[in-house]
């Protein structure tokens, strides 16, 4: 009974997944599909437009597709997007004064924790040393 139950629960969420639309042609599908996958959800943001089953993104589909009906380029519709949502909800931000955290801040991070790494392991190698010519010997204790 219970599995009953979580299949059809599961159903139901696979069925408000699919987003069919009414596409002219196959082109006009990839066309779209590629478009959802260069763009991020906003609310998962994690996952681009395409894969995600957030409400927001399945409204973005559909102005996507609505933009794309009204004859808009990819360009267009980016455009769009970005003057409401800012450059953040392309995958690819433009670089820019204002994305060059996003563009440099793990290179960043990385360098400064490799950083941390190397001083700490001269350190260490520094003191074992020391530590070694301090202990007193065992020479006078026979047992």
């Amino acid at each position: 009974m219970v599995f009953a139950l979580l299949f059809l629960i599961a159903g139901i969420a696979f069925a408000q997944a699919i987003d069919p639309l009414p596409f002219k042609d196959h082109a006009q599908e990839v066309r779209f599909q590629n478009l959802t996958r260069e763009l991020r959800c906003l609310v998962c943001q994690n996952e681009n437009l395409a894969d995600s089953n957030a409400d927001l993104a399945r409204d973005l589909r559909h102005e996507v597709f609505n933009l794309m009906q009204q004859g808009k380029s990819d360009d267009e519709i980016k455009q769009y997007l970005v003057d409401r949502y800012s450059d953040f909800v392309l995958y690819d931000p433009p670089m820019k004064t204002s994305t060059l955290l996003l563009w440099f801040g793990p290179l960043v991070i990385l360098l400064a924790g490799a950083a941390v790494v190397v001083v700490t392991v001269r350190r260490r190698g520094r003191a074992a040393p020391a530590a070694t010519n301090d202990r007193p010997t065992d020479e006078g204790d026979d047992w």
